[in-house]
């Protein structure tokens, strides 16, 4: 006989497979703020009562989808990470978030942050996963000579700089400059060098 799962686990299995079915109905694409429960529900063959009960809003459907597809962009850029340099991990993630295709997502990530800025409270868990690629950064740039501290600043900045970036672009397009990449490997050259710290 199969174990009995709590209301807790039948709760969330049950959100999971409704998630599922928000990810396979927007594919990369983020459902827009304008869209209303009931359009999602419907764009999701599932019904408007169940996206409030597991979601409970509009926000929190958009911030469980965004944050959903974070996690699966970061599966796979943690695989280029593994084999890569500070700088490789870097580009990657530009060409992951920058691409024209993403831009839905990238709206949708501010607006989602501007949210939470108000409530964060109602939005715990998107806002702990913001912290992921800086984790990543910064044990790449550790990897490379810098100490915890120094990686960790590293690594804020860089990510502070990508989306500063991209918030650039979504509001002022084509202002960025082409070569972001460049630009933002550029100020970390303004930090100690890895390959070049003083004898001891």
């Amino acid at each position: 006989m199969g174990a009995v799962l709590s209301t807790s686990e039948r709760k969330g299995s049950a959100r999971e497979r409704l998630l599922a079915r928000l990810l396979d109905a927007f594919g990369e694409a983020l459902p827009p703020p304008e869209m209303s429960l009931r359009e999602i529900a419907a764009r999701a063959d599932t019904s408007h009562a169940l996206l409030r009960y597991h979601f409970g809003s509009l926000p929190g459907v958009l911030a469980a989808v965004l944050q959903a597809q974070r996690s699966r962009d970061n599966e796979a850029l943690l695989e280029e990470a593994q084999q890569g340099t500070f700088e490789d991990f870097v580009a990657a993630i530009w060409r992951t978030y920058a691409r024209p295709e993403q831009l839905s997502r990238v709206r949708g990530f501010f607006y989602v942050a501007g949210l939470a800025a108000y409530g964060p409270e109602d939005f715990r868990e998107f806002v702990e996963s913001l912290d992921d690629l800086t984790v990543t950064l910064s044990s790449l740039a550790e990897r490379e000579g810098l100490d915890a501290r120094e990686a960790r600043d590293v690594a804020t900045v860089t990510v502070a700089a990508i989306r500063g970036l991209l918030l650039q672009e979504v509001l002022a397009p084509g202002t960025r400059s082409k070569d972001a990449v460049g630009l933002i490997l550029r100020m970390r050259e303004g930090g100690p060098d890895p390959r070049a710290r003083p004898q001891r």
